[in-house]
């Protein structure tokens, strides 16, 4: 809605009357001059439209491809990236537990768990007894042997693919022979269940965390798997 036009130039011609009777009535000290201007002012302002506000238009809702696209991207999930079909290849391949001994049933998820640091363990632990014999899931290729300070002794494994990086933590030692660039079998022992790095001394297990590689390869780096899933629901 637009503004009167010709009213504002009327009371704002009104307005300056006024004024110059208030003026003129102080010169000549004439009272009822004076009353007649303050009421021609009062006048003036009260006819002198507000401003006008534009009222707020309502916002519709995002088009529903759109609020979908938009859920999407702030929560991602496993087909989105990838992981899905990373779970149900690597379980089609049938990778061992790879603890000897150990059997689905006694399998934990702990890939979500909060480490001290606040960070994602993003890994499977599997509790065992110290010195009992870690398993290649899969066959491959060893392509890093490495202590370091969290992981303590520890092994970096491609698959047969060069897609993915197997990696097993706090052990206690390799198994004899053990060097990088060996081409291992599944279910040949790499290594032996420890509590090396950072893990308790009183809870030896072997930390398995699999990685999807990026195109450089690199063995330290890629997109965490939840190795859980490879064997939730599977036969004990």
């Amino acid at each position: 809605m637009k503004p009167n036009v010709s009213l504002l130039i009327g009371s704002a011609a009104l307005a300056w009357c006024a004024l110059f009777l208030l003026i003129a009535a102080l010169a000549n000290d004439s009272w009822t001059t004076l009353l007649g201007a303050l009421l021609a002012v009062h006048t003036a302002q009260a006819s002198t439209p507000a401003p006008l506000v534009q009222p707020m238009r309502a916002t519709s809702p995002e088009p529903p491809a759109v609020a979908a696209a938009i859920s999407s991207a702030a929560t991602p999930n496993l087909m989105d990236t990838g992981i899905a079909d990373d779970v149900s290849r690597l379980r089609a391949r049938g990778l061992i537990i790879p603890v000897s001994g150990v059997s689905v049933a006694q399998l934990t998820d702990t890939y979500s768990q909060l480490r001290a640091d606040g960070a994602s363990h993003e890994a499977l632990d599997i509790m065992a007894p110290r010195g009992t014999p870690v398993l290649a899931v899969e066959a491959g290729r060893v392509a890093k042997l490495f202590v370091s300070r969290p992981g303590g002794i520890t092994l970096y494994q491609f698959d047969p693919t060069n897609k993915y990086v197997y990696y097993y933590a706090h052990l206690d030692r390799y198994a004899d022979g053990i060097v990088e660039g060996d081409i291992v079998s599944k279910g040949q022992v790499i290594g032996y269940v420890g509590s090396t790095g950072n893990a308790a001394p009183n809870a030896p297990h072997l930390h398995l965390a699999i990685l999807r590689l990026g195109i450089e390869r690199q063995w330290w780096r890629g997109t965490p798997i939840n190795p859980f899933l490879i064997w939730r629901n599977a036969k004990p």
